[in-house]
């Protein structure tokens, strides 16, 4: 269910914290500045850079890049926040030393989930690399490098790792891989058995000649049941990408199917998922290193809601339009249903979705004004939007529902190499 603790609030937060409904935001959420040093390259759309844990004293754990050796490089630290909101900093170790990369804004950018046995497991610094795996030894340890442990060839190359916990504990990653070779870039999905500690490839969940496979979301539902959000591209890669796509894994059968329950094979090619977002009359595949123009997707996230059913947020340039419009996508009897939530300026390809209580929140950044990173919630016909870091220049962000019901923020400010924690 997640979809996804402040320094202590104050009296007046926790009273309006309290008597707010489920599903209502307050007017900005309660933030705390991380107390590390940030790296300027701690920026990505795809990530998922944060990982929630207990209904008792509850901690985050924040992946992120601190400044490397020099300025092009950063280095992998975990944030980590306790219950009593005591901050500590937890180093990414590549054997004696801190793991170490070159910056490379929108790809080198770190991922995290904790196992049920409370290891971390982090991929870094991935742009059609070998593997950058870190994993704890011990609850809460610091991660050590295990890259030898994927069970991948030694040419295996990949790019995008996302990474979720299943409620049994397990870990599963999805990651673009790299046979260029053959004139196409795939998606596969990976499980980590936490009982056994070994890791396995479950299936290449898309691959399709002369397209790249854009890894997006995944999420757990309550049942066990695995929701999977990607986009496509023209190969070998684009800035601009098309046919969001969603399709169902279920652990316990080995089945994969759309949102109405029918079957699918895999791997599967552009059309034989869900697409969510349909290519507009004038949209096409161009590969290209920088934005062609025209319409197309960037970013996408997702959530499920109290039955399961998959909710969808994402941007994208309508036909005509310079800019990209936040959008919403659920589904129903008659299919997927697609909602405009913002539209009025651009925005940074930072987009994040919880469920809270009957309605879904979704989470958005502008590219200009005082007030960037905002929380949007239906409004009658329309969607109310709801600053949520007030002066402060956020560009990216993540966000994670925790156990207890709270949506945990991370927020990046770039411009000045903050990262900030949130509670909402």
């Amino acid at each position: 269910m997640k979809k996804g603790r402040p320094l202590k609030m104050g009296i007046a937060a926790l009273m309006l914290a309290t008597l707010l409904p489920a599903g209502t935001g307050s007017a900005d959420a309660a933030l705390t500045e991380v107390p590390y040093a940030m790296d300027s390259s701690n920026q990505a759309g795809w990530w998922s850079p944060l990982e929630t844990y207990g209904t008792g004293l509850e901690y985050a754990y924040m992946a992120y890049n601190a400044p490397g050796s020099v300025e092009s490089t950063h280095k992998v630290y975990i944030a980590r926040r306790d219950g009593s909101g005591v901050w500590s900093n937890i180093p990414v170790m590549d054997g004696s030393k801190v793991a170490e990369y070159t910056d490379d804004v929108g790809h080198n950018q770190p991922s995290i989930s904790r196992d049920g046995s409370g290891r971390f497991h982090v991929f870094a610094s991935m742009h059609d690399e070998a593997w950058h795996y870190f994993r704890s030894d011990t609850v809460g340890g610091t991660p050590q490098n295990h890259s030898a442990d994927m069970p991948t060839p030694a040419t295996f190359k990949g790019t995008y790792p996302v990474l979720t916990t299943a409620p049994n504990g397990d870990v599963y990653l999805l990651v673009r891989s790299s046979e260029d070779a053959a004139g196409y870039r795939s998606g596969q999905l990976f499980r980590w058995d936490n009982a056994a500690s070994t890791w396995s490839k479950i299936a290449v969940i898309g691959s399709s000649l002369n397209k790249s496979f854009y890894p997006d979301d995944l999420v757990f539902d309550a049942s066990g049941n695995l929701h999977i959000l990607f986009e496509w591209s023209a190969f070998a890669a684009s800035a601009l990408r098309h046919e969001l796509s969603y399709v169902k894994y279920s652990p316990s059968t080995g089945s994969f199917t759309k949102v109405d329950g029918s079957a699918v094979s895999l791997p599967l090619k552009p059309g034989t998922a869900d697409i969510i977002q349909p290519l507009a009359p004038t949209e096409a595949y161009v590969q290209t290193g920088s934005d062609p123009g025209g319409p197309g997707v960037q970013s996408a996230k997702l959530a499920v809601d109290p039955a399961g059913s998959p909710v969808v947020a994402y941007r994208y340039r309508e036909e005509g339009s310079s800019t990209f419009s936040v959008k919403y996508a659920s589904c129903g009897s008659a299919g997927w249903s697609l909602q405009t939530v913002y539209n009025a300026s651009e925005t940074k390809a930072a987009i994040d979705i919880t469920w809270a209580g009957s309605a879904p929140r979704v989470y958005y950044a502008k590219s200009t004004g005082t007030d960037r990173a905002f929380m949007a919630v239906p409004s009658g016909g329309s969607w109310s939007q709801t600053s949520i870091a007030p002066g402060k220049p956020i560009e990216r962000l993540s966000v994670e529902r925790n156990d207890n019901g709270v949506d945990i923020l991370y927020l990046v400010d770039v411009t000045n190499r903050k990262l900030y924690y949130g509670r909402n």
